[in-house]
């Protein structure tokens, strides 16, 4: 005897589909955040940022624990805040000067270079302009 998929289960299979790939993209997100707070010029905010949010739409348990983690739950709150650590900044400054001058030397299409180095500058301009803690 055949059996027919009806569209509540298509639609129950594509959920469940959807949320698995949500919590995959949480937990590899989360493991290059934990990366990058050792590994310099791996950005760890953004990738905290990605888990987070992909969290909150598979696992509430995973979201719960991010948000809560003595590491990554300060930087999500201070991120929620709009504040930025000075350490931060500076640790930014140093990354996107040292990335310049590696570019600098090695691009040979002076454009690129250019263009590079403008985009960082106004990345830095808005980084500075953020409110600061004392962490």
């Amino acid at each position: 005897m055949r059996q027919w998929i009806t569209c509540s289960d298509r639609m129950k299979i594509s959920r469940g589909v959807t949320r698995m790939l949500f919590r995959l993209l949480a937990v590899i997100s989360l493991i290059l955040a934990a990366f990058g707070l050792v590994v310099p010029g791996l950005p760890c905010t953004e990738f905290l940022l990605l888990a987070c949010w992909a969290a909150a739409r598979s696992s509430p348990r995973l979201h719960s624990w991010i948000v809560g983690h003595r590491w990554f739950g300060p930087v999500l709150e201070n991120w929620r805040k709009g504040i930025m650590p000075r350490r931060a900044k500076w640790m930014s400054t140093l990354a996107m000067a040292f990335s310049a001058t590696i570019m600098i030397l090695t691009v040979p299409h002076i454009p690129s270079v250019v263009i590079s180095i403008m985009c960082m500058s106004a990345v830095l301009v808005w980084l500075w302009c953020r409110p600061e803690s004392s962490m």
